[in-house]
C-alpha cells in the first residue's frame, strides 16, 4: 500500500517555495565553529561535504552524495553536527549561535539525560528543515548510538542508519523514531496492508492508520520487525523495555492497563520478523 503523495511534504519554518541549500541555511547567523573545526578532522570533512551539496552531486551522483553524507554523520560528533549548521532541539529552524558553550567538552553529568542546549558537548538532537535531505540525527545520551534519517519527502523514499548500519530497508519509515533504554531505536514503518482496520490516518499522518515496528538493537546490531495481527490495532503503539524484556503495547492506555501485545527478549532472535 503506497501513499498518494502527489509533492513533497515540508515541515517548518519558511519552507515553502524552493528547498534551500545548505550553504543558504549556514548564512543564517551560525556562530563560529572553527575552533572546533580545527580540532575534529571529522568535522571538517562532514562541513566541507555538505556545503559543497552542489559541486559534489553534479560530480559523483546523487545516490553517491547521500550515501557518503550518512557515512560522515554516522562517524560524526554531536559537535561536528552542531557545527555543520543544522537545527537542533532547542532551536531546529536555524544552526547553533553558542558555539562558546556548546563546542566545550561535555559535562559528565550531561551523559545521563538527552541535551538541549545550549549546552556544553550540544545538543542531542538535529534537525535539518531546509534542504530535501531533511536530515535527523539522534544520538542516545551518552552519545554512543546515533540514529541518521534521511527523511526525503515521504516514508517511500526515507532512509535510515544506525551506527552507520542501514536498517529498515525496503521498509517505509515514519518520519522519526525515538531510542528506549539508550539501546534500541524504535520506529514506526507501514503496516501491512490487508489488515482489516487499515486506511487512512488522521491528517499529517506519515503512515497508513495500522503501523508495523521496527525495534533495532544498537548492542547486537540487530532488527527486530513486528507486524500487527488481524487482531492487534496498532494505531500508536507504545514500546517500553525493562527486566531484560522488551514490550509492544497497543497504545498508551493499553501500557497503563498492563497489557501488552508482544513481549520478546532482549536477546531474542536474530533479525526476528514477528506478525
Amino acid at each position: 500500500m503506497r501513499w498518494p503523495w502527489s509533492a513533497r511534504k515540508r515541515r517548518g519554518p519558511g519552507t515553502t517555495g524552493e528547498p534551500r541549500p545548505p550553504e543558504a541555511a549556514a548564512e543564517d547567523g551560525a556562530g563560529d565553529w572553527g575552533d572546533w573545526l580545527a580540532r575534529s578532522p571529522e568535522g571538517a570533512e562532514l562541513a566541507a561535504w555538505w556545503h559543497g551539496e552542489r559541486e559534489l552531486t553534479a560530480r559523483f551522483g546523487a545516490d553517491h552524495y547521500r550515501a557518503h553524507l550518512a557515512a560522515l554523520l554516522s562517524r560524526a560528533a554531536p559537535r561536528d553536527v552542531a557545527a555543520m549548521g543544522l537545527g537542533c532541539s532547542r532551536r531546529v529552524d536555524r544552526p547553533c549561535r553558542a558555539p562558546g558553550v556548546c563546542g566545550r567538552d561535555p559535562e559528565p553529568a550531561a551523559g545521563t539525560r538527552l541535551r538541549s542546549g545550549p549546552v556544553p558537548g550540544a545538543c542531542s538532537r538535529f534537525i535539518d528543515c531546509w534542504t530535501p535531505h531533511e536530515v535527523r540525527v539522534h544520538f542516545t545520551p551518552d552519545d554512543r548510538h546515533r540514529a541518521v534519517l534521511l527523511l526525503r519527502g515521504g516514508p517511500d523514499e526515507a532512509l535510515l542508519w544506525v551506527d552507520g548500519t542501514p536498517v529498515g530497508e525496503g521498509e517505509r519509515l515514519d518520519n522519526g523514531g525515538h531510542w528506549a533504554d539508550d539501546r534500541f531505536y524504535v520506529i514506526r514503518i507501514g503496516g501491512p496492508a490487508d489488515h482489516p482496520a487499515q486506511g487512512l490516518g488522521d491528517f499529517g499522518d506519515w503512515l497508513y492508520r495500522i503501523v508495523s515496528l521496527l525495534v533495532y538493537d544498537a548492542e547486537r546490531a540487530l532488527a527486530h520487525v513486528l507486524v500487527p495481527r488481524p487482531e492487534e490495532h496498532w494505531t500508536d503503539p507504545v514500546v517500553r523495555t525493562g527486566d531484560g524484556t522488551v514490550r509492544v503495547y497497543a497504545s498508551a492506555d493499553a501500557e497503563q492497563s498492563g497489557t501488552a501485545d508482544r513481549c520478546f527478549p532482549v536477546g531474542g532472535p536474530a533479525g526476528s520478523r514477528q506478525g
